[in-house]
C-alpha cells in the first residue's frame, strides 16, 4: 500500500520507502545513500546492510573516498555488486 503512494504521488522510493540509492561511475566509484551498516571492509570485499537487504562489494583496492550517517563513497577497481 505504502508503494502504491508513493508510485501514485511520484514520490523518490528511496526516500519515501528508505531503499538504498545506489549510483556507480563506471566501473571505479560507487555512491550508496541509504545504508544501515557497514559489516565488512577489506580490500577485496565491502558487505553493507540495507533496508533491502545484504549488498556485497567485490574487486580489487577497493577503499573508503568518504562516509557520513547516510552516504558511502567507495572507490577502486569493481568486479561485482551483489545483493
Amino acid at each position: 500500500m505504502k508503494e502504491k503512494i508513493v508510485n501514485t504521488l511520484s514520490l523518490p522510493k528511496e526516500i519515501a520507502l528508505d531503499m538504498p540509492l545506489i549510483i556507480a561511475t563506471g566501473r571505479s566509484e560507487l555512491n550508496i545513500e541509504n545504508y544501515k551498516n557497514l559489516l565488512e571492509f577489506s580490500e577485496t570485499k565491502i558487505r553493507i546492510h540495507t533496508a533491502t537487504g545484504l549488498l556485497t562489494i567485490e574487486g580489487t583496492q577497493l577503499h573508503m573516498k568518504q562516509m557520513t550517517t547516510e552516504n558511502l563513497f567507495i572507490a577502486g577497481n569493481i568486479s561485482g555488486i551483489y545483493w
